[in-house]
């Protein structure tokens, strides 16, 4: 059998070698949708995931107390293993002397890859290889940290994963099947996750909301609660990361975290989350583009101004947010020329590699660190959806707005989301006031 031709690539600070994709693939071209381009899968639209994945973990391996022994860690569907690989390549050497790393897949190439890549690249931080369905093989237990990355939803392998973390641990989980999560697809939004989603320019936070409530509620089910450390819609996907502990008492207070989003509340509405502690912006006298309620709350189902059940706490952790800044992740994720030279890449092309590296970066942990500064409760305002609840004469900058109502004294910021859109638990009072001051015509910077 003919070696397959193969092409030397880079990601963050970390070398591949991949089988060359086929152009003659029915599905070649077609981004994330082309599970069959090459002989493993690689999905290089998950590169800003994967950054903020090393992020992460040297945050809570720096952070955090760690279990005597190896910290043991599977990467849970893992492909072509670059997600386990930028671990081992990107972190200082004396945490990755604390992993044990487990790369799972049910395709037998893909681990054959990871073999491959490791041997070359990194053979003295060896990967174990996990062949077989992770429903099954996660089982043994005692992990301190999954990664769940499916091609799809991630519904059908939450409860094996979740039984076998250890007492403490990190659970990151993607979905791809956003028509699914934002409402889309409603047929599907009901039967995977329970829920129902307004299909509006909040659907993608309503979206993480609907899975972090799933997760939390598997995590009950197994005597545990959830602390949502990163959450994050980007491109075709949706990606939570979570601390998760043993604790009944939390399993059994997972409802205060769980309820509803309600488009265009009543004055009642609106008195009903704020007496809930849900709305930190008051004003029950004034339209508002949406409240947050209590599961408890009488809700009818069939109203289109509805949905959930989502989580309707915290999305982040401020620490975590934090620790996501530029001198840091330079640090472990752009490579060095002489790291380039060493695994082959050519010297014309070390200078480009670096740089499109640096901005790969920049575009995975853009504003984080502004938002670590907001009151982690606070809403998503979409500037271009606050008239007609506020008259304007055009959508208000959303940085202009943030800093005004910053300078009042309640911290807002640009929103890491793809509309235009502010993070602030500001007064509705003050939103309004400034609003219209700040209000132009022109667009929005």
């Amino acid at each position: 059998m003919e070696e397959a031709e193969t092409t030397l690539l880079l990601e963050g600070a970390t070398p591949s070698i991949l089988p060359l994709p086929s152009e003659t693939d029915e599905h070649f071209g077609r981004g994330p949708g082309s599970k069959g381009l090459r002989e493993v899968f690689h999905n290089s639209a998950m590169e800003g995931s994967r950054t903020r994945s090393v992020l992460l973990m040297h945050h809570i391996l720096s952070s955090s107390t760690l279990p005597e022994g190896k910290f043991r860690v599977l990467d849970g569907l893992g492909a072509s293993g670059i997600r386990s690989r930028r671990w081992v390549t990107e972190l200082p050497s004396i945490m990755v002397n604390s992993l044990d790393i487990h790369v799972c897949d049910l395709v037998p190439e893909s681990l054959n890859w990871v073999e491959k890549n490791g041997e070359k690249f990194h053979p003295e931080h060896p990967l174990t290889l996990i062949p077989g369905d992770l429903r099954s093989r996660v089982l043994e237990g005692g992990w301190h940290w999954i990664d769940l990355d499916p091609y799809g939803s991630p519904m059908q392998f939450l409860d094996p994963v979740i039984q076998a973390l250890s007492r403490d641990a990190i659970l990151e989980v993607s979905a791809t099947d956003t028509a699914a999560l934002t409402g889309s697809s409603k047929g599907p939004t009901m039967r995977r996750y329970g829920a129902f989603v307004r299909t509006d320019d909040w659907a993608h936070d309503s979206g993480l909301r609907v899975l972090l409530a799933n997760v939390a509620r598997t995590a009950a089910r197994h005597d545990r609660s959830i602390e949502p450390l990163l959450s994050v819609w980007e491109s075709h996907h949706l990606r939570v990361s979570v601390s998760v502990k043993r604790s009944k008492q939390g399993a059994s207070a997972v409802e205060k975290n769980i309820g509803w989003r309600v488009a265009n509340p009543t004055s009642e509405e609106l008195a009903s989350s704020i007496e809930a502690g849900l709305h930190a912006h008051g004003s029950p006298e004034r339209s508002q583009p949406f409240c947050f309620l209590p599961f408890r709350h009488s809700i009818n189902h069939k109203d289109r101004r509805v949905s959930g059940p989502l989580w309707i706490g915290p999305l982040a952790s401020s620490e975590v947010l934090s620790s996501f800044n530029m001198e840091i992740a330079e640090k472990l994720c752009v490579p060095d020329i002489d790291s380039l030279a060493s695994w082959g890449f050519p010297s014309e092309e070390h200078d480009s590699l670096i740089e499109n590296s640096r901005r790969s970066v920049q575009k995975a942990i853009r504003r984080f660190s502004e938002e670590a500064h907001v009151d982690p409760r606070s809403s998503l305002l979409i500037v271009d959806r606050l008239h007609p609840y506020i008259p304007l004469l055009g959508p208000p900058s959303p940085g202009k707005l943030a800093e005004a109502l910053t300078n009042s004294g309640h911290p807002s910021c640009i929103a890491s989301y793809p509309n235009p859109a502010i993070l602030t638990s500001a007064p509705w009072e003050l939103i309004h006031n400034l609003a219209q001051e700040v209000s132009t015509a022109g667009p929005n910077s």
